[in-house]
């Protein structure tokens, strides 16, 4: 693994803990109908898998048109609280700043809309550090296609054998996988009970963020 040149990193969930904002986004939707607010702990773990999963799963008896109405709610909400509450899961900065002073490469590659994306980007103050920001409309394709990797991968100018991508969901092992990356899982992410990651396609796993950083000081550096 000391052959890692590039850092790819998901963004929900992997990256940044932004289920506050999405949540916020969903209880705005929630409240103008008359229903009871949701909590982040209760829904943290449907954040990486979009908006109309989380709406499911915060309104699981209401019908699909239901739901997807309050999708467009939610995303229309989203919009305006984008970036207020997200921020970097904690030890990031440092790990960031690491590869920094090593001239590693890092970037993005999310299935959120670009839309969403960029906003998010700027607010957690990484447009300018981060390579590449690939977003699930970049390509045709979102993960688990390899679309977007290899894209990420050109952008950065590195084999994709050479780069270390991280995520929290199976999607993004497969893409890893499929594209030819080293895969990561960051089970400091919005992992649920259900979710079975020792099962997932994944060459490296890591606790923590502080663990990621102490495997590339007595790896890869």
């Amino acid at each position: 693994m000391n052959s890692i040149k590039a850092v790819l990193f998901d963004l929900d969930g992997t990256l940044a803990d932004t289920a506050p904002d999405l949540i916020h986004a969903l209880n705005l939707s929630l409240q103008e109908r008359g229903i009871e607010s949701k909590s982040v702990d209760e829904l943290r773990y449907s954040a990486s898998h979009g908006s109309l999963a989380l709406v499911k799963a915060g309104v699981p008896h209401l019908d699909e048109a239901s739901q997807i109405e309050i999708q467009q709610s939610l995303l229309a909400y989203y919009k305006l609280v984008n970036g207020e509450k997200a921020k970097l899961f904690q030890g990031f900065e440092a790990f960031l700043t690491l590869l920094d002073s090593h001239n590693i490469p890092f970037g993005i590659v999310t299935n959120k809309q670009a839309k969403f994306t960029r906003p998010l980007v700027c607010a957690l103050g990484l447009t300018k550090r981060a390579k590449t920001v690939i977003s699930g409309d970049s390509t045709q394709y979102p993960k688990p296609h390899t679309a977007p990797m290899l894209l990420a991968a050109q952008q950065i100018d590195c084999l994709p054998e050479q780069i270390l991508y991280l995520g929290d969901a199976e999607r993004d092992l497969v893409a890893a996988e499929k594209a030819g990356m080293i895969g990561g899982t960051a089970l400091w992410g919005y992992l649920s009970e259900s979710d079975t990651p020792s099962q997932w396609p994944s060459q490296l796993e890591f606790e923590s963020v502080h663990a990621l950083q102490q495997y590339f000081l007595n790896t890869v550096l």
